[in-house]
């Protein structure tokens, strides 16, 4: 599908001398870090140093206005402020501030402190709200005019307690033998990326054991199951969405949620489909995906294994109205919330995402101009503009979230403190280029020095 187009900072022409000015500055904030560096040391030495507002790695963004968001007076703003505020219990429990290293910092503390002063009660308040108190960024990857979503829901899935001749696949707890590097045992909701190892003896650290290993049986008999599934399949879709309700025979409901992964980078089965010829791109689904590992078990197995990741989950104390809960510590709002790459972006940042996307079925372009808050992640949402979409718990939910694999813009909401265009006027200009009676003068200095030199040698 191809991206609905929206100029990009390095285009954008229609604005006034003060926004080229800003945009040029802010510009260097989209450089590699060996060009900042040479941009840094290139600044004449009596120009006072300033720090950029916002760097986000691999983005660029340009400064929009309001009323050039389409869609933006027509969104349900109260539904996104409830599901603000959520994020702000989070953010404003912390007894004192976080060192965060993402570009946001710890500036939606002060949002935060407005939002639960505030008294918001109906979607013109809540619409005022986010205006006074935050400036709207168009924001995506450098080079590329939109971001990209997919979508994720909570499956609800048989399983049994106990092993029996239909529920034979384990949902496994994690394992005490599994160490990340900083973490204690005690703590929950482990990262999902970076180096994960198993101890041997009482130093050695080896890799944990990947995907085929555990299905094989590397960490069976260790008391380590909290339920069982059906198939492989139920598992590892599972495991993609991070969570799920898994439905019991007497009626009863176990939830369970990420708590660790086993250190290997997640691989999509649905690309490595693709890739061979199997399912076309614009036919690609969970469903479809699901559909073809029924059909083919041996082809599943090997597909499964080129996934070496693997989750491993706990049961959490949820009630059957309770949503999931997001790596953030609060329940995801299905519509509002969204998995963000958390070594970009802040939880509870707002953004706005504008376009169109295949809600009501797989061809559809539905409008869709949503204020949504970053509230979870996943090891495949990387990227400045890149993001996952909740719809929910169940089978229409996932109908939905599986079809997703769109193209549109991203509106990224930075609090005031950071507002970019404001900053950008008190950045210093660039010297005046040289005139050529000048330049002039500097050579004639310059064979007038390097005679001296010459001179001195001899």
């Amino acid at each position: 599908m191809g991206p609905e187009a929206r100029n990009s900072a390095v285009r954008f022409g229609a604005r006034s001398a003060a926004l080229w000015l800003a945009i040029g500055l802010l510009g260097a904030l989209s450089l590699p870090a060996e060009a900042r560096r040479y941009h840094q040391h290139a600044r004449p030495h009596h120009l006072p140093h300033r720090v950029f507002p916002i760097e986000i790695p691999g983005g660029q963004y340009t400064p929009a206005t309001w009323d050039a968001l389409t869609g933006w007076r027509d969104d349900d703003h109260l539904a996104a402020f409830s599901t603000f505020q959520k994020s702000c219990k989070a953010i404003l429990a912390a007894r004192r501030p976080l060192q965060i290293s993402q570009a946001m910092g710890d500036s939606l503390r002060a949002p935060c402190t407005a939002a639960k002063a505030s008294r918001v009660e109906t979607d013109q308040a809540a619409r005022r709200f986010f205006e006074r108190h935050f400036r709207p960024l168009w924001i995506s990857r450098l080079g590329e005019e939109a971001g990209f979503v997919t979508g994720y829901y909570e499956p609800i899935i048989d399983g049994s307690r106990t092993r029996t001749d239909v529920y034979t696949v384990p949902v496994y707890r994690r394992p005490s033998n599994l160490f990340v590097r900083g973490y204690k045992q005690s703590d929950t909701g482990l990262p999902n990326g970076g180096d994960v190892f198993r101890k041997i003896g009482r130093r050695k650290l080896v890799p944990y054991y990947d995907r085929a290993q555990i299905e094989d049986g590397a960490i069976a008999g260790r008391g380590l199951e909290i339920c069982w599934l059906k198939s492989e399949t139920d598992l590892l879709f599972t495991q993609i969405q991070g969570s799920a309700r898994v439905r019991l025979e007497d009626g009863s409901t176990i939830r369970i949620n990420y708590d660790a992964h086993n250190g290997y980078r997640y691989t999509p089965v649905g690309r490595i489909l693709i890739e061979r010829n199997i399912i076309p791109r614009e036919e690609m689904s969970m469903l479809r995906i699901r559909q073809w590992m029924d059909a083919n078990p041996d082809g599943a197995r090997e597909l499964r294994r080129q996934n070496r990741s693997y989750v491993f989950f706990r049961e959490v104390q949820l009630s059957d109205k309770d949503e999931a809960v997001g790596a953030q510590g609060v329940p995801l709002t299905p519509g509002r919330s969204i998995a963000v790459d958390k070594a970009l972006h802040v939880y509870g940042t707002p953004f706005f995402i504008d376009g169109t996307l295949p809600i009501e079925s797989p061809q559809a372009k539905t409008p869709f101009h949503h204020l949504m808050i970053a509230q979870d992640t996943g090891s495949a949402i990387v990227g400045p503009a890149r993001a996952d979409l909740y719809f929910g718990a169940g089978a229409e939910a996932g109908q939905i979230a599986g079809r997703l694999r769109s193209n549109i813009r991203f509106v990224m909401l930075v609090p005031n403190s950071l507002d970019p265009v404001a900053s950008a006027r008190t950045l210093p200009l660039p010297q005046a280029r040289p005139t050529a009676d000048a330049k002039q003068k500097r050579r004639g200095s310059h064979r007038h020095s390097s005679h001296r030199h010459h001179r001195s040698r001899r």
